[in-house]
Parts: C-alpha cells; sequence; structure tokens
C-alpha cells in the first residue's frame, strides 16, 4: 500500500476580474501519484506544471481562494486538514522552494531544533549542521546574515532532524556548490533506504537519475507519465509519453531538439489531451478528452497513442 497516495487532484483559483466578476484558473487537473516507502518518486517537468503545488496541497498549505477536489491518503486514511496539521513537520516534512520559509526573527539554529522530535534537540541540530559543512557559529545567526546556500542547507536541516516518514524536497539544490549536492542527494537516498519516503521535486533529470526509482513527469499541472528511472536513457525509446520523451532529448546532454510550442497557461487550456497542440502524433480523438491515466509496461501513461 502507498504510503501517500494522490487521486483524481484538481485545484483551481478564484480570481477576480474586471467588474468584479468571478473567474476559475484551473491549475492542476486529474493529477495522479503514488509514493511508496523505500522509495524516491522524482517529479519532473516545466514551470509552471504543477509540481510545487501538489507539495502545498499535500501539506494543507494552498492560499485560501484555492478550490480542491479529489482525495489525498496518507497511510491509507484519507488526508484530511485536521489530520494535515497534526502529520505536517512531524511526519511528512517539507524543504521548500523558498528560503523565505525561515523566520527571520529566530536564530537559525534554535529553527532546526523545534522541528527534532525525539532525542537531543541541540545535538542532532549540531550534527546534522557539520553534515552539511555548517560552521559551529552558524547556529547563532539570523538568516539575513547566510548566504544563499547556507539558508538552502539549514531548510535541509531542518527536514532531515525531524524525523518524519515523508520527505517532500522541493528545488532542495539551487545554489548549492556539488559537494553539497552529493551530499544532500545522499542523504534523501539514505533516508529511503532506511524505509521511508522521498518525494523529488526537480528541474534536474540528472541528480533525480542518480537516486530515484520512478520519475513522474508532468505537464500542465497533470501527470503524463510514470516511469522507472531506468527507462530514462538513449533516444528516449523506453518512456511512454511524447512529452517526456520530447523532454529527454531536449537536454543539452541528449540530442538538445527543442519542443515546438509552449506549455498551455492555465487559463487557455486546451480541449482534451494537453499536450496535443504541441504533440506529433495528435489526432482528431485527442482532442476529444483528456485521456486517463493507464498502465503500460511497468509504468503508467495518459496517452490514447502510447504502446
Amino acid at each position: 500500500m502507498p504510503i501517500l497516495e494522490v487521486e483524481d487532484l484538481s485545484i483551481s483559483f478564484q480570481q477576480y476580474t474586471v467588474g468584479l466578476k468571478q473567474k476559475n484558473h484551473q491549475v492542476i487537473s486529474s493529477l495522479n501519484i503514488s509514493l511508496f516507502a523505500g522509495e524516491i518518486l522524482a517529479v519532473v517537468g516545466a514551470s509552471g506544471s504543477g509540481k510545487s503545488l501538489l507539495a502545498h496541497a499535500i501539506l494543507g498549505i494552498l492560499p485560501s481562494n484555492a478550490i480542491m477536489s479529489g482525495t489525498m491518503k496518507y497511510a491509507g486514511e484519507e488526508l484530511t486538514l485536521k489530520r494535515q496539521i497534526s502529520l505536517r513537520g512531524k511526519e511528512i516534512a517539507l524543504v521548500p522552494q523558498s528560503v523565505n520559509y525561515l523566520d527571520p526573527l529566530m536564530r537559525v539554529g534554535k529553527q532546526v531544533r523545534t522541528s527534532v522530535n525525539d532525542g537531543d534537540a541541540v545535538l542532532a541540530q549540531r550534527k546534522v549542521f557539520e553534515r552539511y559543512h555548517l560552521k559551529p557559529d552558524v547556529e547563532n545567526m539570523y538568516p539575513f546574515q547566510l548566504s544563499g546556500g547556507m539558508a538552502r542547507r539549514t531548510l535541509l536541516s531542518t527536514a532531515m532532524v525531524s524525523g518524519a516518514k515523508v520527505i517532500i524536497a522541493d528545488e532542495p539544490t539551487p545554489g548549492l556548490d556539488p559537494v553539497v549536492i552529493d551530499e544532500a542527494l545522499n542523504n534523501f537516498r539514505e533516508f529511503a533506504d532506511n524505509g521511508c519516503a522521498v518525494m523529488l521535486i526537480t528541474h534536474d533529470i540528472e541528480s533525480a537519475l542518480k537516486i530515484a526509482d520512478k520519475i513522474a513527469v508532468f505537464y500542465a499541472g497533470t501527470t503524463v507519465e510514470v516511469a522507472p528511472v531506468d527507462n530514462f536513457t538513449g533516444d528516449g525509446e523506453l518512456l511512454r509519453h511524447p512529452y517526456s520523451k520530447a523532454l529527454w532529448r531536449a537536454l543539452p546532454q541528449n540530442d538538445f531538439i527543442p519542443i515546438p510550442g509552449s506549455q498551455p497557461h492555465p487559463s487557455s487550456l486546451p480541449p482534451g489531451c494537453l499536450f496535443a497542440p504541441r504533440c506529433e502524433k495528435a489526432t482528431p480523438k485527442c482532442g476529444l478528452a483528456q485521456p486517463e491515466m493507464r498502465k503500460l509496461r511497468d509504468g503508467m501513461v495518459r496517452c490514447i497513442h502510447a504502446t
């Protein structure tokens, strides 16, 4: 049974337009992912594809104008708002994308200690700071005194000392030097190998390939494919969805072939398959309805033409 399961998640935001008219912008539609204990699921996709919104939905920290439908379960039970609050920072921990999540009025050592749920908090904080090459005097600093890389390592430390069963890491490595990046990735892998679960949200497919078990590809607010990590090889011939293949081939280390067109804005989503306007395989049938996710070759795909 998955430790974390998201089924048919849709999120829209209610906004006011000219004349105080209300309009809903759907930014996530029919999104599905499953996360199992002992594995790392990497979530990749272009900016605006819904990766960070998924993390915020799981933790129950969406803004007040968000309208959400679908089902989220943790350890087999529905993830209600009350349950999200009780689990947040304890059994489910977030490494946020922005360093602004640090409290500007609290010394960073104390902030990390407040995330320790068991054992000696001071000892745990000092050990994790040493692991991430943060000098002893850093614990007495305020966030404004940290460099960008130091602030990111502090956020990583906060999640790592929590003892959580699930870590959601939202772009945890930008601004870090290669040594610290490798250290962080190895720690995520160690975390999973000890029976916990990691969702790694990233633009960096190469980093994901080093540690992930599966990769979920997002496009325009939905999951288009979930594939074993070893499918990302060669010309992408083992991948299932046209977007996944195009994304893989667009990387500089591969063919460096750009994908024509652009990801649609939430206010102007096409009917049917969201990738159809950019897809070489698209047929009139693709525009009738958004395909359902289906199992295919030890993975999942949302495409009627995938084989």
